[in-house]
């Protein structure tokens, strides 16, 4: 696999586009971080890492509308990608629809949201949009 994280977006969006309750995806540091940063900003209703064979997988329990069954993420958007990679200083950071959406930086200081980065005053890479 070429780029895990842009499988990671993909997993999460045909999950949603299926009407899935519970997505797995395979773990890594990187994909652990972007999860607590999607629960923390209330994109998905809960995670939970299972420990399992060499590098254990992450299940994702989606967040849904009770009433019209409508998933609280609408798009998913990789932005930097391994041929060609996105980076911002903090004073370029991204506003994504106009402020409503979030933006997941990999910084030097570990991964956050725009608006963190930019309090922090620290650049990085952007890897998704998400809204």
């Amino acid at each position: 696999m070429t780029d895990p994280i842009a499988d990671y977006l993909t997993r999460l969006r045909n999950a949603i586009k299926a009407g899935h309750r519970v997505v797995e995806i395979p773990a890594s540091n990187l994909k652990k971080e972007m999860t607590r940063i999607l629960h923390e900003k209330g994109y998905i209703l809960n995670y939970k890492y299972v420990e399992e064979g060499v590098r254990g997988t992450i299940k994702i329990a989606l967040k849904y509308d009770p009433v019209n069954k409508v998933n609280s993420i609408k798009k998913l958007t990789r932005i930097s990608t391994p041929g060609l990679r996105k980076y911002v200083g903090y004073k370029e950071m991204p506003r994504v629809l106009n402020g409503l959406g979030i933006a997941i930086i990999s910084t030097s200081k570990g991964v956050m949201t725009n608006k963190e980065a930019a309090d922090l005053k620290v650049g990085g890479e952007v890897l998704c949009y998400v809204y």
